[in-house]
């Protein structure tokens, strides 16, 4: 029977980390700005690298965008249909690819699917429906934070399924995303790659930040304890539902800001997109009549200028 050990204090190294988890949940521009004011009040580099690579993290994180701006103009002008699922465990980041995906896109083109627990009327239905009802329609892109692989995962690890339920989902999955292949679904599959001790660190993160707190469940705890079991769960997965017609891709996600762009990178290889021409846009003149009489608003219906 393995003991439990009592985990020794954070490094400096460790602190610095968590002050680097916590720093990464902030909009890019302002993270920028935190940046540069650390580096000179107190001329300690940050264990990420100098400035001039975080610059150039973001730099081709932009560039990156970019992309998937002329990207999602193709699926909308070609009538393409995508699917994106990004599975991992508790903090891997998936998160955190997913902003990044769809910080610039226009949210009637691309959007999330994060399917809560199954309700009871849920658990009676066939497993699969509650997913199909967010498949893409022509010119859409649904990327899904954890999808029907739960079964696979979650439900498996915590008893949430029976074993014929779980082999049931083995036989059905390969079939179900073929006919998804074919009736012209692009089914794109990521797992967020992550070690057992950058696990226990961003664990540790979400504990001391009070803005990230909410995000650890009493089934993310669970799932820390049960890692082994996970691993095992994710190896069958994987052996079992990689298929021609919708293979898994593995991100190396150690590295948040290095996953981040390895995976819209690799997304942008899959699809053969190009530039869509678009008219160029013209602001038409304000149209000013001499009747028109601008009302004034009240003074107790404007929000206090606090700031």
């Amino acid at each position: 029977m393995t003991q439990d050990r009592t985990p020794a204090p954070p490094s400096a190294h460790d602190l610095l980390r968590l002050q680097e988890d916590i720093l990464d949940g902030l909009d890019e521009e302002l993270e920028m700005e935190l940046e540069d004011l650390h580096h000179d009040a107190s001329g300690i580099a940050r264990v990420d690298g100098s400035r001039e690579a975080r610059r150039n993290y973001f730099r081709e994180l932009f560039r990156l965008q970019g992309e998937l701006v002329k990207l999602q103009d193709w699926v909308v002008a070609t009538r393409h249909r995508m699917v994106v699922i990004f599975e991992g465990r508790d903090s891997a980041g998936k998160g955190g690819a997913i902003k990044r995906i769809t910080q610039r896109l226009n949210p009637r083109v691309c959007r999330v699917a994060a399917l809560p627990a199954p309700n009871d009327r849920e658990r009676t239905q066939w497993y699969f429906q509650r997913y199909v009802a967010h498949l893409p329609a022509a010119g859409e892109i649904v990327l899904f934070d954890r999808s029907w692989y739960n079964r696979a995962g979650v439900e498996r690890v915590m008893g949430f399924c029976t074993d014929a339920e779980y082999e049931e989902f083995f036989r059905s999955v390969p079939e179900f995303e073929k006919m998804l292949a074919r009736s012209g679904i692009q089914l794109v599959k990521y797992w967020f790659s992550i070690t057992d001790d950058e696990q226990h660190l961003r664990f540790t993160s979400r504990i001391h930040d009070p803005l990230k707190q909410w995000k650890l469940s009493p089934m993310d705890l669970e799932s820390r304890r049960r890692w082994e079991d996970y691993t095992r769960a994710k190896e069958t997965m994987l052996e079992r539902t990689h298929i021609p017609e919708a293979p898994w891709w593995v991100v190396q996600a150690v590295d948040k800001k290095k996953a981040r762009l390895n995976c819209i990178h690799h997304l942008l290889s899959l699809v053969p997109y190009h530039e869509v021409p678009h008219p160029e846009v013209t602001l038409p003149e304000r149209v000013r009549n001499p009747d028109y009489l601008r009302h004034p608003v009240p003074q107790e219906m404007f929000v206090p200028e606090v700031y």
